[in-house]
Order: C-alpha cells, then structure tokens, then sequence
C-alpha cells in the first residue's frame, strides 16, 4: 500500500474551500477584466463595495438552492457543471433586475455578456482546480478501524458512502484475537501489535472506534489506545464520525448506551425557537395558501381530465407525541387504490395517474397540508408523518422509531431532502436516521438549509 499524504480537508473545510475561492475566482476575475480592458459595468473599489457585496449573496444563495456546494457533484465536473450554469445565468440575471442595488444596465451591450462570462469562466477554471487537487486522493484522510468483525464489513461500506474522501485503510479487530483472520475485499486487517507500525507507515491521521460494547475491547488494544490519547492522536467514536460524514444517526450501530447519542437540540425546549417556528409556519402558510390559488385552476382542470375523481382526499396520520389526525392531500392515485388493503407507495408506483405523477414530482399534492399547519397538526419542517398501520409495524422492526414523534410532523424535512423514496423498511430506517438527525441537531440554520433544500428538490422535479 503506497504511502499517502497526511494533509486532508474535513467536509467543513471543503465546503468553506468552495465558497470562498469562488468568490476569490469571480473577484479576481472582474477586476481583472475593469483594468485591462473596456469593462466598466462592475467596478470594485471603495465607493462601489455594496455591489460586489449584493453579488457575493446573489452567488451564495442560488448556488446553494442548485447545489452548486454538494460535495459529491462538486467531485465530478460532468455534476458540478451544470450547476455552475444554472448558478451563473440566474445571478446575472437577478442582478440586473435590481438595479436599485446593483449598477444600472450599461449602454453598451457587449458589457453584458462580459460579466456574464466574468462569473462562468473563473468558476469553471476554479472547480476544475478542485477537482484535480483537493478532491483527488492524494488529500483523501486515511482512517484505521478498530472494532468487531461482525459489524466492521457495513461499517466501511456506510463510511465509504458518506464520504469517498475517507479511506479506511484497515481495520483491527478488537475481540478476542481469533486463529484466523477475516478478509474484506479490498480492507486489510492487521494485528493489534503492528498499530503503531500501521499509524506511521500509513499516515493514519485518525482511529475510529466502532464496537457496541468497551467491554469486548482487550487489554492490549486498550493500552496503545489509552498511550495514543495521551499523546495527543485522534481517536473518535464510530457513531459519529458517521453522524459528522453522513448527517444522519446510526440507529443500527447504536447499542445498550443509547443515552450517550441523543443528546436532543435544547431548541425542542427553547420558547423562543418554538415560537418563531410557530409565526415561521403561519406566515409560509398563508402565503403558500394565497400562491395556491393562482394554481388552484390548472390542477381542477387537470384533475377533472388526468385523475376524473376526487380532487382531495385525506388520511390518518401519527403526529406529535403518538396522536392521530387527518392530513391533507390532492388526489395523485387512482380511484380506490388501496381497495385491497393499505400497501407501501413506491417509485414509479404503477396506482399514479400521469397527472398524479405530476403533482407528486413538482410537489403541488402536499399543498392542501397549510392547512393542517396553520390548524397546528403540523410544521412547515419536520419528519414526515407516516399512517398508523406503518407505524406500529416498523416500530416492532427498527429501534427508537417512536422518537421521531417528539416533534411536530412537517410538510417537508431533512429525511425529505436528504433520502430517496421510502418504499421498505431499509428506506424507513435511512430515513429515520435523517429524521434522528434532525430532531439532535434541529436549529434556525438547519431549518434553513433544509428550506433551500426543499427549493432545489421542486426546481429538479426530484418529488416523489
């Protein structure tokens, strides 16, 4: 195993890296362009600060909402490009809309397709950088696994899921040493006796420890791990590195100490962050309620010719604290799809009609459940409230399912945004880790993000 370098980049560290050489890029860029040639539309210096400043905020914004910032299409440039055009042609033109912030539209034309290529170009130039450099192995973090072999195999499949730019190099297994080793296609293990030799061959930069149980961790690996820590070397807890890499809670991976991982938000509790989200809510609500009326026609007319039945329909679902209530919908199914007991929906579930589909990639179903937010049944963000029969069937397959009812159902959520359609008790239990997630960490920032998130699922049909 060849040798690699000790400097890597954390995902916060990425994401910072991105957002600020963008700016840098497109700043040097201008400037460039405003001293060397006839370009005169944008001008940095003292006395014109407020427009680079509305620029950077334009670029920030909807390079979040087209997910300019993912790091997995960040990786790829046949991914990231088509964010950077999408990026790029918006800004530009929002910024020549709002002239009160920004220059007034030059007389010469030609000026227009200057700042436009002034952003495209250096973002281009820079992300391609990226992509050769700091996203290329050479900057990949190396990671050593110290755990139990009945779980190490789906561990490293999940870490390496997460995030590509964490390679475990190896792994050492923390039991009861066993008289033969056991082989992982492409992972080595090694014996507890060479992790010194292995953290300096290999420029471990971290050890993460995954095992349900200290007390299974022998006497020997405990030792050189207790030495290490007081040397000052890394070593973390599997569970989360995963939650750091991943966003989400391994329920799975979490044993009898379950205590020690929910640490829940203090803003479950917090009045004011309580308070807010409740103004948050009816205020988006009533103006979703208002926009929904523009759109209302199109989906009578489109419901009476595609759907030809019920334009609503309503369903019980379990909401905060383990209590029922009837949530709103427009119809996407057909006429009695469930005449024969109540399935799983699915992708390209063959009970949606082609307007149906519609509405459900385009998201306009879940309009009618304002309704249910302003009555207080639900919030704009939360997980998504699942029918009663679902509930008490995964609850008995997958640990600590009833705590995503200690908060608020939400028309959308991080589970939403985050993972694909939950169609089995594998993508419930996906999901329910994101939900996990976002009730431990829930904030104003993450409630944001997942907001914009939300805006970048509707704009790429991404609705299921």
């Amino acid at each position: 195993m060849s040798k690699q370098s000790n400097i890597h980049f954390e995902i916060s560290e990425r994401k910072i890296l991105l957002r600020l050489f963008d700016i840098l890029s497109i700043g040097i860029a201008l400037y460039g362009f405003s001293c060397f040639s006839g370009f005169d539309y944008f001008i940095i210096d003292e006395s014109h600060w407020r427009w680079l400043v509305v620029l950077v905020i334009y670029i920030m914004g909807f390079g979040t909402v087209f997910e300019l910032y993912d790091l997995k299409k960040s990786s790829k440039i046949e991914t990231v490009a088509s964010a950077i055009l999408l990026t790029t042609s918006v800004t530009v033109l929002v910024y020549f809309l709002t002239p009160y912030y920004t220059p007034v539209l030059p007389d010469n034309r030609i000026q227009i397709l200057y700042f436009y290529l002034a952003i495209l170009f250096p973002l281009l130039v820079w992300r391609l950088a990226y992509i050769t450099f700091i996203a290329s192995p050479r900057f990949y973090k190396s990671a050593l696994l110290i755990g139990e072999t009945s779980s190490i195999e789906a561990i490293i499949m999940a870490m390496k899921i997460a995030d590509p730019n964490y390679q475990i190099i190896g792994f050492i297994n923390c039991e009861a040493e066993r008289e033969e080793p056991i082989k992982f296609k492409g992972i080595t293990e090694f014996k507890p006796s060479q992790v010194h030799e292995i953290i300096a061959k290999e420029n471990i930069s971290e050890i993460v420890v995954a095992s349900y149980n200290s007390e299974t961790i022998t006497p020997s690996i405990y030792a050189d791990l207790t030495t290490l820590l007081e040397r000052g070397y890394p070593i973390r807890e599997y569970t989360q590195v995963y939650e750091d890499m991943s966003y989400r809670v391994p329920v799975q991976f979490i044993g009898k100490d379950f205590y020690k991982y929910f640490p829940f938000s203090k803003n479950s509790k917090n009045k004011f962050y309580l308070a807010y989200g409740r103004v948050f809510d009816i205020v988006l609500s009533v103006f979703g309620i208002l926009c929904s009326l523009l759109v209302l026609p199109f989906i009578i007319i489109g419901n009476a010719i595609g759907n030809r039945g019920p334009l609503l329909y309503s369903q019980e679902r379990v909401g905060k604290n383990g209590k029922s209530f009837k949530i709103f919908k427009f119809r996407s199914m057909v006429t009695n799809a469930e005449a024969g007991g109540a399935v799983w929906a699915k992708k390209n579930d063959a009970r949606v009609t082609t307007f149906g589909r519609f509405l459900r990639t385009t998201r306009l179903d879940e309009l009618p459940q304002l309704i249910n937010i302003i009555k207080g049944d639900m919030s704009i963000i939360g997980p998504r409230p699942e029918r009663p029969m679902f509930v008490n069937e995964l609850a008995q397959v997958i640990p600590f399912y009833h705590t995503r009812h200690i908060v608020k159902p939400g028309l959308t959520g991080w589970a939403q945004v985050k993972a694909r359609y939950g169609s089995s008790i594998n993508d419930s239990l996906v999901k329910l880790e994101y939900d996990l997630y976002y009730i431990k960490h829930r904030s104003f920032l993450l409630d944001f993000n997942i907001f914009i998130k939300t805006l970048s699922t509707v704009i790429f049909f991404r609705g299921q």
